[in-house]
């Protein structure tokens, strides 16, 4: 299972340096990346964030890895202001951890990856969260549980479940999961789709304080026309990382 789990992690790594899936590398600081994941999660995953049919550049201003901010609307990471070594280096100790646990605690946490996006043609997607999407889809997958079963979840604040859980804030946090143990919930459907608007809406309790706080006035409302599950959910860390109240 581990070596498996590191290669879903891994899978994107030509994303960090720029290379395209057909000419990508077949190791970066000395360890394999690059390698198709199992069970079709690596597809199901992006479906849950873009459109699968034929590409075309929604942002005719931008066409790098580079993610674009939904918050802001700027790039995450300047090229003026980090270099391609630096960020190498960030990559190369991201991607380099054998451990598999550790590893995908790793992404949980990281900068660096949230910098950049998991298409060119979609720069408001997260290569972050796409990566955490397809390591708990594929997680899931290899236990038996189908697309259908599966629900997005809300737990407490640092209530990880290894590979399951796609976001851990200093308020909650969520995972993939079939059993919700009597936490909040939505089920993510019959198909992967870019349906995070409409689980969001169909949580059987929000996580938000929508009556008094206008900040989670604001995230709620947002949160329920982003359609894109990687984009979601790293507007999500992005808006709290922004909030002047915190």
């Amino acid at each position: 299972m581990s070596d498996v789990m590191l290669a879903a992690l891994r899978h994107d790594a030509h994303k960090f340096t720029g290379e395209s899936h057909e000419d990508a590398r077949e190791e970066f600081a000395g360890v394999p990346v690059n390698q198709s994941v199992p069970e079709g999660a690596d597809g199901d995953a992006a479906a849950l964030s873009r459109p699968q049919q034929k590409q075309e550049q929604t942002v005719p201003t931008h066409d790098d890895h580079y993610r674009l901010s939904l918050l802001t609307g700027e790039t995450a990471y300047d090229p003026r202001e980090f270099s391609r070594a630096t960020i190498e280096s960030e990559v190369a100790d991201l991607v380099g951890i054998e451990d598999a646990q550790t590893a995908y605690e790793r992404w949980l946490v990281s900068d660096v990856a949230a910098g950049f996006n998991e298409s060119v043609y979609h720069p408001y997607t997260s290569l972050k969260y796409h990566t955490l999407l397809v390591a708990a889809l594929l997680d899931n997958y290899r236990a038996g549980n189908e697309f259908a079963d599966l629900r997005l979840i809300v737990g407490s604040a640092g209530e990880v479940v290894p590979f399951r859980t796609v976001f851990d804030g200093e308020r909650f946090a969520f995972r993939i999961d079939v059993e919700a143990d009597g936490r909040p919930f939505a089920r993510l459907g019959s198909r992967p789709w870019r349906s995070w608007a409409s689980a969001w809406n169909r949580l059987t309790a929000h996580p938000l304080d929508t009556d008094r706080d206008k900040y989670d006035m604001t995230l709620d409302a947002n949160l329920r026309r982003v359609q894109s599950w990687s984009t979601a959910l790293q507007y999500i860390e992005d808006y709290a990382e922004w909030r002047p109240d915190r």
